[in-house]
């Protein structure tokens, strides 16, 4: 029984440890977005860092149009991001969990 438990202990430890991996490594995975029309274009890492805003010089003109930009392109942008973030990190937990009947259900 005891020898059950540490395995499953570091297992755990184990899984941890690949989630912060997978973590940092995300910090290098970048979606870019554009909008419609490609004057504004965004890069955000996976855990949803925005690494660079593009804004074509015509949208300068107009602040109540460039902010509408902004929030839909960062929005698609972030929600993107999400998507590949918890797809990663599922996949990691997942991976490291032990076989617990029921438990694989809160990975789907």
């Amino acid at each position: 029984m005891f020898g059950d438990m540490m395995g499953m202990m570091g297992k755990l430890k184990e899984t941890q440890q690949k989630v912060e991996a997978t973590k940092k490594r995300l910090d290098t995975v970048y979606i870019d977005e554009k909008s419609v029309d490609g004057l504004l274009s965004v890069s955000i890492s996976a855990n949803r860092a925005i690494k660079e805003i593009k804004i074509d010089d015509s949208l300068l003109q107009d602040k109540e149009q460039l902010e509408d930009y902004l929030i839909l392109t960062l929005n698609k942008a972030i929600e993107n991001a999400t998507k590949v973030n918890e797809t990663e990190l599922a996949a990691v937990a997942k991976e490291g969990m032990p076989n617990i009947p029921g438990m694989d259900s809160l990975f789907k």
